[in-house]
């Protein structure tokens, strides 16, 4: 790096990867967290704000004078309920309003349809939700579009919040029951009509407005497993995926950081826009980057957010797309399909295949499993590495029904 004289990085938000990514750098920063990781923060000697990041109208002034006084230049956001405060405070930090103003397009998944959709982007029919009505009629208007005869299934559509992460609150709608069961209190949603083709993400890695690395993860399910690099099948489509990445980033104007889009492809290669997130992705998919290609995606992401890093210090630090990876890695997020845990049962064929890394599934503190709403929250990962992408694919499917928790 240049010489920083002392200035400070803040990550908003808690994540042990990203503080051990920051502290191998060697250079000084700050972590602005939840005030429960205060007493680990002391223990380990980490610089710690304890914040809890609501009201931010009300309260991002004073988070601005307090990081301003530890010298700081620049704000990272690690997961989604920071891209607004880390927009602000940037804003301040390099004294322009529009990077708060982008962040907020980073976060509302209507508002970034229609500017992708300004932009020319293919984005599916969408529209917002203030109440179930709403729903029934876009269902509706949706099948007739489609030319559904009487008798024939509904095509599914989807409806999500407009600024929770990935597939938090996230249902797929076939039927008037499936509506009934959403609550008044998740409105608004947005919904969108289905896309078909294979889904996937890519975390862009952009430094003054170029995209410097472009990783391409592979859903096998979403919300539920996923790999990197990409199969050869979707790694042929590299070149038109990464001119629709680079219309994507000008068309949100976005300079620093990381930003996470998701998208659907079909057979003839043609690219559906889902959406798009500007901070560390969920699926592990960090760590599946730092597994595959040998280096830190989490200090990638501090690298590129900070604009007085050399374009000499990125060419060097990161590796040349897809030929470098040794081999591919996975993770298979496991969800309980009892309402009680009992035990946790793990088949000794899976722990003994040449593929399986590791685990962090146990038996929690409660054993009752929260109630699901949408996709809602895995119980652990299990995570793989080998050599073939095809063989990765079919233990994810493998497994992905098995039960694990008993």
């Amino acid at each position: 790096m240049k010489e920083s004289k002392g200035k400070v990085t803040a990550l908003l938000g808690w994540s042990l990867h990203a503080i051990e990514a920051i502290d191998k750098m060697n250079r000084p920063f700050v972590v602005v967290g939840p005030p429960e990781f205060q007493s680990f923060a002391d223990t380990h000697n980490i610089q710690f704000v304890p914040w809890v990041f609501d009201h931010l109208e009300e309260r991002s002034d004073e988070l601005y004078e307090r990081l301003k006084n530890l010298n700081t230049k620049v704000a990272i956001p690690i997961y989604e309920e920071t891209v607004e405060w880390a927009g602000t405070l940037n804003a301040r930090f390099r004294n322009n309003p529009r990077i708060f103003h982008k962040s907020l397009l980073l976060r509302d998944k209507g508002l970034m349809k229609r500017k992708a959709q300004m932009a020319g982007i293919r984005v599916g029919v969408f529209a917002e939700a203030e109440n179930k009505d709403d729903i029934y009629r876009f269902l509706n208007r949706v099948n007739e579009a489609l030319i559904k005869l009487d008798g024939d299934p509904n095509d599914p559509i989807h409806v999500k919040p407009f600024n929770k992460a990935g597939t938090v609150g996230h249902r797929m709608i076939r039927d008037r029951q499936e509506i009934e069961q959403i609550c008044d209190s998740e409105f608004p949603l947005l919904m969108e009509s289905h896309l078909d083709g294979q889904e996937f993400s890519c975390e862009v890695f952009i430094h003054n407005g170029k995209v410097k690395f472009l990783n391409i993860t592979e859903y096998v399910k979403l919300g539920h497993s996923n790999f990197v690099p990409a199969s050869p099948s979707l790694e042929e489509w590299r070149p038109q995926i990464r001119e629709e990445i680079e219309k994507l980033v000008e068309a949100f104007e976005v300079e620093y950081g990381v930003i996470h889009p998701e998208y659907f492809i079909a057979p003839d290669g043609t690219l559906n826009f889902g959406e798009v997130a500007a901070r560390v992705p969920g699926g592990h998919i960090f760590e599946l980057i730092e597994k595959a290609y040998g280096f830190s995606a989490f200090q990638a992401q501090i690298l590129c957010s900070d604009p007085d890093t050399t374009e000499e210090e990125l060419e060097a630090f990161f590796p040349e797309e897809v030929v470098s990876a040794k081999g591919y890695a996975g993770s298979l997020m496991v969800y309980p399909n009892v309402k009680i845990i009992e035990k946790l049962s793990m088949p000794e064929e899976l722990k003994n295949h040449p593929y399986f890394e590791k685990h962090d599934m146990f038996i929690p503190v409660t054993s009752k499993v929260a109630e699901r709403v949408g996709f809602g929250n895995h119980y652990g990962t299990i995570f793989f590495s080998g050599d073939d992408s095809e063989i990765m694919r079919m233990l994810m499917k493998k497994y992905e029904k098995h039960d694990f928790y008993l």
